[in-house]
């Protein structure tokens, strides 16, 4: 579908002919008009996601110490988004990366993950009683693009120039969707904040399904929308205590249904079908909080099943063996003085309990190195990974 047809207005907002023959977008503001329409799937969607999100919540709080699932599933974030960009890294590359123990053949992609990482804890770490702002974006926008490709333009700034979405090669006018031109971008803006501090009688989940569809709509920067709108879903998640502890992240259902996550925002745009979008959202949310829940589960067996291991094979260095285990969960990358230091003994202490963890399948050698070798959590990281990612 090429931009000359979409030539008139739905609830969502209108396409309007700029000086240079093309027809950009306008959003209109928010809640839609008329209102959405709460029946059919679409009414008992809602419902099904917050008991998702509270079966969610309730496993996490079950864990030893949750911090250390946030740890990797903000990880497993980065990693997914920056692969619906297109960028390729993987949950076995960051820890190292985030370690700053770069090997040459890493791939170049791991400094923007590491760059995700740092702009979701930025926005996490913000005081409670600041809201997501536009603020808020630019400031994620300038961590995301340091130091990379797009980084010359503009980062943390609001576009001044048109942006459009379509396929290579594509103009203005052939392009897919033109999004506002860029003197309707901080009043399209300031529409989603005033939005988003209202108080609307819907339930929460489709406020926030809302507002990442509004923003993919304004893509109010010159370049890199995707991964500050994604993280848009996240900051609102937490501000909104959907969730006691930010685990959910739905970058692994878009990318599943990559299809769907660029149609249906496009249809809002073309025929104002926003309960097509929010039934997908929806759907996405339920889907990835059964997902973590079965993984908070398996991380309690794993544990379980470990500590079993170690306490069988290791014999009177058993005790030392659970301490390097509890010491894994904060530090999934390792080396022979990591483990000497923790457990505050001799280096050759410390080789042979490396190597007997490594026996047992709770370590694995990633250098190939017969001296300077690192180790790593492999039955901790093998629970976050998607197939592709699985290492041979």
């Amino acid at each position: 579908m090429i931009n000359a047809t979409h030539n008139k207005t739905t609830r969502a907002g209108r396409s309007v002919r700029q000086p240079a023959g093309y027809r950009a977008f306008i959003p209109a503001p928010l809640p839609p008009d008329p209102p959405l329409a709460l029946s059919g799937s679409l009414q008992e969607a809602p419902s099904a996601a917050d008991c998702a999100l509270g079966r969610l919540d309730g496993a996490v709080l079950t864990l030893p110490n949750p911090d250390l699932f946030v740890f990797m599933y903000v990880r497993k974030e980065a990693v997914l988004s920056s692969r619906i960009e297109g960028t390729g890294s993987s949950l076995q590359n960051l820890p190292a990366a985030e370690a700053q123990l770069f090997d040459p053949e890493m791939p170049k992609g791991v400094q923007e993950v590491a760059n995700y990482v740092r702009a979701l804890n930025h926005g996490l770490a913000r005081p409670a009683e600041l809201p997501v702002s536009v603020r808020l974006i630019r400031e994620i926008h300038a961590m995301l693009m340091a130091g990379l490709r797009g980084g010359r333009l503009t980062p943390g700034e609001l576009r001044t120039s048109q942006n459009w979405i379509g396929p290579a090669g594509a103009t203005p006018s052939t392009a897919t969707f033109v999004p506002p031109p860029p003197h309707k971008v901080s009043q399209a803006l300031a529409y989603l904040e005033r939005f988003l501090l209202s108080d609307p009688s819907l339930p929460p989940l489709i406020q926030v399904g809302r507002a990442h569809a509004r923003f993919e709509t304004i893509h109010p920067l010159l370049d890199g929308n995707g991964r500050p709108g994604r993280l848009l879903i996240t900051f609102l998640l937490t501000e909104k205590r959907l969730l006691r502890k930010p685990v959910l992240y739905l970058s692994h259902y878009f990318k599943r249904h990559r299809a769907g996550y660029y149609d249906r925002p496009q249809a809002v745009r073309d025929a104002g079908d926003w309960e097509g979008w929010l039934e997908f959202f929806l759907r996405g949310v339920a889907e990835v909080s059964a997902a973590a829940t079965a993984t908070a589960a398996a991380i309690l067996r794993m544990r379980e099943d470990y500590r079993n291991r170690i306490t069988e094979h290791l014999g009177r260095a058993a005790a030392n063996g659970h301490r390097g285990m509890d010491h894994l969960f904060d530090h999934l990358i390792i080396t022979m003085a990591t483990v000497r230091d923790w457990l505050g003994i001799t280096p050759v202490g410390a080789n042979q309990i490396v190597n007997r963890l490594e026996a047992i399948g709770l370590l694995r050698e990633i250098t190939g190195h017969a001296r300077n070798r690192r180790f790593r959590f492999e039955p901790y990281l093998e629970l976050f990974e998607e197939p592709e990612e699985a290492q041979p």
